[in-house]
């Protein structure tokens, strides 16, 4: 019977922990209460040792690139689930200790027992809340609203024990006995039964209700998030006369709002108030000052720039890439008006989320293009993509370019940036790469009597440019492609490559050479901590 009862302790923990989800997600839409399972999935990731973490997201990536997953929308998806199976399974853990506690009969207050080793097992998940949920609460409000939802877990599961075990006592060998033990075994199974469906029903309430408060809560964060879909169409482009056509299958010049990749260090991205939202930008200045987001888009003029955008932990071919307008105020305007001292030679800029980078100011000084970036496609930048304020800097991961920033410090000595201090590579310069999107068999070109099999895709070398793209098929000559007129001077380039039909089973490779004739790295390298590098190369059945 002990061990019966821990794996029902077990299960009854695992169930209940559906229903306090929901409630707690209710309440975080409903009052601003803290999430408690992605606060606490938070917290033990940015507290974990950086190689652990960064080694965690690296298997992450690499599974779903390699089951031909999206890591655009699936990656946080998959985070999220984690954080709530591991919420759940703390859920099991819980009960297990509850049914072993309960199972004494030494234990004078069973009630208050179980209320306490569940608030004792909440410990991690309220204090990971304080220290890293995004609350309307105060510290002490967060801390005893949660302290009393794990009570009630507590108290909850008590009540279901006594249900499932209404005796302790081993039952006596004689008339009638194995009749009762028949009928509380019978009993115990519909009460199992009534449970799951009563927790199905509250997580679905509070889950439902809670989605409900957060589409009518925050409309017009969501709002902006939406707006910014107005691609640019075609025609618009600065090298819609182009000669160069992409072949049908290559991704989109311009990479829709939606389809961008999101990295954040959450699991949610920081919705901030513009109304209250201000840039104090401090330090070793003569003048500090404080910016509203009005005051960035008035007193500075607009700089629009094409930029392509890539992710340090994207492997070769990753879709962990993209390609928008960016518009905002020259970070070395803004800083002019600040009055930057002598000493200071290094920007340190904090984000809402508690991410932070370093910049070097000479960079700052010597490329007005750096940019402190409002908007995207010509809208707000969305939520998911640094709503209200974001830094571009050309020729680097995006790792090294904060989103929803709050603070810009000019500093004397310079301080390791978040990812760097978790393994990444100082630096982050991009590494150049090309990508094959397609091999267009469905798009047949018949030339002088050739049939000819376009293939296209892009290449990205930062702020450097592309001078030549080259094509390979099996063991055969590396054939120089025809590449689109860039967008601009730092986005990717669209190449195209004919290739003359023959049957069977091929292997196609690319290769790339910065504007200055380096060619990319073809060696293969691991992620960490510089980046992937090598030759993209797909095979077809043609």
């Amino acid at each position: 019977m002990s061990k019966n009862r821990t794996l029902y302790g077990a299960f009854v923990g695992f169930i209940l922990s559906f229903p306090i989800i929901g409630i707690l997600y209710l309440s975080s839409q409903a009052f601003g209460a803290p999430f408690a399972p992605f606060a606490a999935f938070e917290w033990i990731t940015r507290t974990l040792p950086g190689p652990l973490v960064t080694g965690g997201i690296d298997l992450l990536n690499g599974a779903l690139f390699y089951l031909g997953i999206s890591g655009v929308s699936a990656a946080k998806s998959s985070e999220r689930l984690l954080a709530l199976g591991l919420f759940s399974l703390i859920g099991a853990i819980e009960g297990t200790v509850s049914v072993l506690l309960l199972g004494s009969p030494k234990l004078k207050f069973p009630l208050y027992s179980a209320m306490l080793a569940a608030l004792a097992v909440g410990i991690p998940f309220i204090y990971g809340s304080v220290v890293v949920g995004e609350s309307s609460l105060s510290a002490a409000g967060q801390a005893l609203w949660l302290a009393a939802i794990f009570l009630l877990w507590g108290a909850a599961l008590h009540g279901v024990y006594r249900q499932i075990f209404p005796f302790t006592e081993k039952p006596e060998s004689g008339s009638g006995s194995e009749d009762r033990v028949e009928v509380n075994i019978i009993s115990r199974r519909q009460f199992l039964i009534y449970l799951g469906g009563t927790s199905v029903a509250i997580t679905l309430v509070g889950a439902g209700l809670g989605r409900f408060l957060e589409t009518g809560q925050d409309g017009e964060l969501k709002s902006i998030s939406e707006q910014a879909v107005g691609e640019r169409s075609a025609a618009m482009l600065p090298n819609a006369d182009a000669p160069v056509l992409p072949v049908p299958g290559t991704r989109p010049e311009i990479t829709p709002i939606y389809d961008h990749y999101r990295v954040f260090i959450g699991l949610n991205p920081p919705e901030i108030d513009t109304g209250s939202w201000r840039l104090p930008i401090t330090g070793l200045v003569d003048h500090p000052i404080e910016l509203t987001l009005d005051d960035l888009r008035e007193k500075y003029p607009a700089r629009n720039q094409y930029v392509t955008l890539r992710c340090i932990s994207g492997r070769v071919g990753t879709n962990l890439i993209g390609t928008t307008l960016w518009t905002g105020a020259s970070l070395r305007e803004i800083l002019a008006d600040t009055g930057v001292k002598a000493d200071g030679r290094y920007l340190i800029l904090t984000s809402a989320d508690g991410f932070y980078e370093t910049i070097n100011l000479d960079l700052v000084k010597e490329d007005p293009r750096i940019m402190l970036a409002y908007a995207w496609n010509g809208a707000p930048l969305p939520v998911e993509h640094g709503y209200p304020l974001r830094v571009w800097i050309p020729d680097v991961y995006g790792m090294k370019q904060p989103k929803w920033i709050t603070g810009i410090e000019v500093a004397p000595h310079f301080k390791d940036g978040y990812w760097v201090e978790r393994g990444w590579d100082i630096f982050a310069r991009v590494n150049t790469t090309s990508v094959i999107d397609t091999v267009a068999v469905r798009s047949v070109i018949e030339r002088d009597g050739q049939k000819l099999i376009p293939i296209g895709g892009i290449a990205y070398s930062g702020a450097r440019g592309i001078s030549k793209v080259e094509v390979q098929v099996d063991d055969g000559e590396w054939e120089q492609t025809q590449l689109r007129a860039p967008l601009s001077e730092t986005t990717w380039v669209i190449w195209r490559f004919e290739w003359p039909y023959q049957e069977g089973n091929h292997q196609f490779s690319v290769r790339c050479y910065e504007a200055d004739g380096t060619p990319q790295i073809a060696e293969k390298s691991r992620l960490r901590p510089r980046g992937a590098t090598g030759i993209h190369t797909i095979e077809e059945d043609i």
